[in-house]
């Protein structure tokens, strides 16, 4: 106690003898209702290792909301604060979003820190789907790696505008203009700094503010002290070069200030910031901002750009969907406006099992909610009473009476999947569009080691199932086995040591399985009739059309069109048919993979005025498909995984080699300061096991991170291995003639 108090004292002398943006205040203040113009909810997203949760921890300290800094792998093993999870503060990675709120200038702005690793996507996708702004994060060394692409397609997705922060200016090969120019590049933004380095590597000293025409210098223990001073003699001449550069990338996207900078008129501080704020609200521009969070430099201007550029709710569009039956939704545009007159509207974005029950993370965008009143779930029609309302600080509940419009806040003990809305009035029937969830690329068997456990490894499955979408188990009947789908092998790997921590109940992970599909070639028509007579109501279905492989881009969804004509086959029964589809889908007759990129074309068929029903023409479609079987042209599909390898330059040859020899085909190299990355797409299916490979023939040195690119056909040699393995875990001999015909 003495420790924070001497702290305490120790920090107001430096309010009262510079200028100060530290805040230090107490709890409750954190917790009031600010005006809309006053809150900021954005999200801190980038590339694995590029030191997002360090930057959040920095931004806790600098607004006082804590009062002591910890690493992410620091020596004193307590771990960042945003890290609460203990897996996650053992290895240093983030694997949950963790969600704080702090104050800045008066201003309330909510943080969610979320994961780097392509295994935890959909953590990201959640954030950024109930987000208004976004904190991009670079690595001055690693620039623009895979799943900074990843992550700006999922900002792309949801519209969500950001800025971008150039972090690890001290690292060694630092080098910001190669990652604007890569931003540029392979990101086509319309992006320009904001800020200057004073030095890079250990010569970092501080930024050059280029708006403002000051250089700013952080001392101080904590770099909390902020000076500003004149630009060093030897950066004048390179700061008005990068001013202009930057006024003439605002002044192609911007009107106003194109027609200043046209007329040779006088631009001023003032005119650049409201152009900047303009541009990134429309995602036309990109401003760039340097700093290096674990030295404690540029973080406190990264805040100022948060309120300046960044937008409130208020200046978000967001809209829910009015069901009607028979018709297409409409769009309702919905009320930000924090007076609490309209009726409640809120989206649950993430689960989680808490002490005290599940705990709903949601974020509101109309009306208000008070502690103890009613609200229906849109989606089952269920009321529930709210008991408990409580904004979060990462693993800590801080109980609030009432939320309104632009508040993120959880609830407890209110059933739900991820994805629900949430109303106070029923008759408005509104639904807020849910979150895109990527289907899982690896399954792997799972198993409880002791049949004992068999209680809590249900109870874990059922949980991790309902928090993470990506997360799914099926049981397989052939095998007898519990199949458990996700994201990569990391994903999974930390689920079966989350089942042994918390649930006590370790496990056995099988090898790894790719999730392949199963397709046409060329179209194939059928004509099924499904006839069933055995005295009594019987079954009469008969349908006619065509199954059509969808173009490579689609070759991961499926299809029904209804072109049927007239009434032979009734419209009550074309559900039927349509789910006999479905149902086919789930498991294909060559290798037992799930079938994709297809298009069930129905195009005529026959009915019998007593005999026919909607399971008739369910099981007529399911014998349609096996026709298909019998008659067309198929093809298995494999997931193609884009890789991109870090290591130093005497081990290109070897990288290469290795990616080659795994079926990859490399795209392309980038060289800086020594160290080559190697870009290719590489099979998922021979990817296992290449972390230790690379590890070995690189001395340790080498790093590499892959996701998800598409789905390809896998190579003959292949296909016929994946038939015959599956033919024989049928029992069946394989025929040769057939498995011909087959390819």
């Amino acid at each position: 106690m003495m420790k924070h108090l001497h702290k305490l004292g120790y920090i107001s002398n430096y309010i009262k003898h510079s200028q100060k943006v530290r805040f230090l205040a107490s709890h409750t203040k954190y917790a009031e209702h600010k005006q809309i113009e006053k809150i900021r909810n954005i999200g801190i997203s980038a590339h694995i290792d590029s030191g997002k949760t360090t930057l959040t921890e920095r931004i806790l300290f600098y607004t006082g909301r804590i009062d002591e800094m910890h690493e992410v792998k620091g020596k004193d093993n307590v771990g960042a604060v945003m890290d609460s999870m203990e897996l996650e503060r053992q290895r240093g990675i983030t694997i949950q979003s963790a969600a704080t709120y702090t104050l800045w200038k008066d201003h309330n702005i909510n943080i969610i820190d979320t994961p780097g690793h392509v295994d935890f996507t959909v953590e990201v996708e959640r954030a950024l789907r109930v987000l208004d702004g976004a904190v991009l994060v670079l690595c001055a060394v690693g620039g623009v790696q895979s799943q900074t692409l990843t992550v700006t397609r999922q900002m792309k997705r949801y519209n969500v505008p950001f800025l971008a922060f150039i972090n690890k200016l001290d690292r060694l090969g630092a080098n910001p203009n190669r990652v604007i120019s890569q931003l540029r590049s392979k990101l086509q933004y319309n992006a320009a700094f904001l800020h200057l380095p004073i030095g890079l590597e250990s010569q970092h000293k501080g930024i050059v503010d280029l708006v403002e025409q000051k250089a700013v210098y952080f001392n101080g223990p904590f770099g909390e002290d902020i000076q500003y001073d004149e630009i060093p003699q030897n950066m004048r001449t390179e700061s008005s070069e990068r001013r202009h550069e930057l006024i003439e990338h605002l002044s192609n996207v911007d009107d106003v200030l194109a027609e200043l900078f046209m007329e040779d008129k006088a631009i001023t501080d003032q005119d650049i910031h409201a152009a900047i704020r303009r541009t990134c609200l429309k995602r036309t521009f990109t401003p760039v901002l340097l700093g290096t969070a674990l030295k404690n430099k540029g973080v406190q201007p990264l805040l100022d750009a948060v309120l300046s550029y960044l937008p409130n709710p208020g200046e978000v569009t967001n809209f829910a969907l009015k069901e009607k039956e028979g018709a297409e939704a409409e769009r309702i545009n919905l009320n930000p406006t924090r007076d609490g007159k309209s009726p409640f509207v809120s989206l649950a974005f993430k689960l989680e099992a808490g002490r005290y029950g599940q705990l709903t993370y949601m974020r509101c965008y109309q009306g208000m909610l008070k502690k103890g009143e009613y609200i229906y779930n849109s989606r089952t029609s269920r009321r529930v009473r709210v008991p408990r309302l409580v904004r979060l600080h990462s693993s800590q509940m801080e109980d609030v009476n009432e939320v309104y419009a632009g508040d993120i806040f959880a609830v407890f003990g209110v059933d739900c999947a991820s994805g629900d809305t949430f109303v106070t009035d029923t008759k408005l029937n509104l639904a807020m569009e849910s979150i895109f969830v990527p289907d899982p690329v690896v399954s792997m068997a799972i198993s409880p080691v002791n049949n004992k456990d068999r209680d809590n490894f249900s109870k874990a499955i059922a949980r991790f199932t309902k928090e993470d979408p990506t997360f799914q188990f099926f049981y397989d009947p052939d095998n007898k086995e519990t199949i458990v789908s996700g994201m990569g092998e990391l994903h999974l790997e930390i689920y079966a040591q989350r089942m042994e921590r918390e649930y006590n109940c370790p496990v056995n992970l099988g090898k790894p399985k790719v999730a392949f599909r199963e397709s046409l070639v060329t179209p194939c028509e059928f004509d099924y009739l499904h006839k069933k007579q055995s005295g009594g109501h019987g079954e009469y279905a008969r349908v006619t059309g065509i199954l059509e492989p969808l173009p490579p881009q689609k070759n991961t969804v499926l299809e029904f069109v209804d072109e049927t004509v007239g009434t032979n086959v009734p419209k009550p029964f074309i559900p039927g048919v349509k789910r006999g589809f479905l149902l086919m889908s789930e498991k294909g007759l060559l290798t037992g993979h799930k079938l994709s990129g297809l298009k069930f074309r129905l195009i005529d068929g026959m009915h019998h005025i007593v005999d026919s029903s909607e399971h008739s023409f369910c099981l007529a479609a399911q014998g349609a498909i096996k026709e298909t079987f019998e008659h067309g042209c198929w093809q298995v599909l494999e997931p193609i995984m884009s890789v991109e390898v870090t290591a130093p330059d005497e081990y290109q040859g070897t990288v290469i080699t290795q990616l080659n020899k795994r079926h990859g085909l490399v795209t392309g190299t980038d060289g800086t300061e020594g160290w080559v990355t190697v870009y290719a797409e590489v099979p998922l299916n021979d990817m296992f096991g290449y972390a230790g490979e690379l590890r070995s023939s690189t001395q340790g040195k080498g790093e590499f991170c892959m996701e998800y690119s598409r789905y390809s056909p896998c190579p003959l040699d292949l296909q016929e291995k994946l038939i015959d393995e599956y033919q024989r875990s049928l029992g069946n001999i394989p025929d040769k003639e057939q498995k011909k015909k087959k390819n």
